[in-house]
């Protein structure tokens, strides 16, 4: 009976914890940050994928390409790696207009927005 009773209490002590404060927000995100990698991981390791080459996304790299330094450049690789990364980007960086990237500048991260 008294373990239950402790049981409840640390239960209710995380519940307000998760509820009403922010303390376990980073925690949280990074545990979710960890499984989306674990997940994408087994996504590569479970079967091969078809990738189908999308034409404005090369188009938009080979004109932002004239716009972009070789540091922005290699980051904007890696955001077109593939569809996950991709809608990773769109939903961090593109909600709002105050956004900023630590690779990218202000213009180019807007105008990358524009055109995803």
């Amino acid at each position: 009976m008294r373990g239950w009773i402790i049981l409840a209490v640390i239960a209710g002590g995380l519940y307000y914890l998760y509820t009403e404060t922010d303390k376990l927000d980073e925690p949280i995100a990074e545990t979710q940050a960890v499984l989306k990698k674990i997940e994408r991981k087994l996504d590569s390791l479970t079967g091969t994928k078809i990738i189908r080459v999308d034409g404005q996304l090369q188009n938009l790299k080979a004109e932002i390409g004239k716009r972009l330094s070789s540091a922005e450049l290699s980051e904007f690789d890696t955001v077109l790696t593939d569809k996950n990364s991709l809608s990773d980007f769109k939903a961090q960086y593109c909600g709002s207009a105050s956004a900023t990237h630590p690779v990218f500048g202000k213009e180019n991260l807007q105008f990358i927005c524009d055109n995803l």
